[in-house]
């Protein structure tokens, strides 16, 4: 299991990695490991803490809370590299490799429609569930890496996806992160959360930060390289306004 960086994160989610043997030799998916509360609702702070655990912790708190697999998308089959493949064809290979995993599976397919007055309701009330959004793909697209226009994000929240540029604090607990936002700001975000800290520190030590920067209002922070992390940010749009940090992606 790989994270988005490309880090080997096989160790933080043993339980879904065992999960994924049952699948046939060669497939890549695309998706999202999620952790459930005792109500249902989605925790990412949970899916943090997991991340950023020792592969002891990370198997003690499977034992309590166990990961789910949410799959996105179909990348490579044991027949090839389907991601030139359009999406409506993906989506089908995906439902049918999945039916043939075992009933208990904690892979799951990602629900999808092509109805409109099917998937407006998801949006108004999933997101009590801690479902973020929704996602609208073109059916007939190929699979592209990063940002497309062939896909769009709506999500309740007015968050972005802002680059992580350096920090502030030791690299092994990091106090806040220095990002830059898509319309070119950088800032310093608010305090992170214990588990966020943990998790990105693993970035920053690898990464050596040495030399200081500035942000646009002159907050001083620790350099790294850009492109290492990417941050999602509620982030207001005024010069001073603040930058919360919400989890890396």
């Amino acid at each position: 299991m790989q994270a988005r960086s490309g880090r080997d994160v096989t160790a933080a989610w043993a339980d879904l990695a065992l999960a994924g043997h049952r699948l046939p030799a060669r497939t890549v998916l695309d998706g999202e490991a999620v952790i459930t509360t005792e109500d249902g609702r989605i925790s990412f702070e949970a899916a943090q803490v997991r991340a950023a655990s020792s592969p002891a912790r990370a198997h003690r708190l499977a034992a309590q809370r166990p990961a789910h697999y949410i799959a996105f998308d179909a990348l490579q089959l044991p027949s090839g590299d389907v991601r030139p493949r359009p999406y409506s064809e993906r989506r089908a290979a995906l439902l049918n490799l999945l039916a043939e995993l075992p009933r208990n599976t904690p892979i799951q397919a990602v629900s999808a429609t092509t109805d409109r007055d099917t998937a407006l309701p998801w949006y108004n009330t999933l997101h009590h569930q801690g479902i973020e959004g929704i996602v609208a793909k073109r059916a007939t697209s190929p699979y592209r890496v990063g940002r497309s226009g062939r896909w769009q994000e709506i999500r309740h929240a007015e968050t972005v996806d802002a680059d992580v540029i350096g920090c502030t604090g030791p690299q092994t607990r990091p106090r806040a992160l220095a990002v830059r936002l898509p319309n070119g700001r950088t800032a310093l975000t608010q305090t992170l959360s214990a588990p966020l800290a943990a998790q990105i520190a693993q970035v920053l030590v690898a990464a050596r930060p040495a030399e200081q920067g500035r942000t646009d209002t002159g907050e001083t922070y620790t350099k790294i390289p850009s492109g290492l992390a990417v941050l999602e940010v509620l982030a207001g749009t005024t010069r001073h306004a603040v930058v919360t940090p919400l989890r890396l992606r």
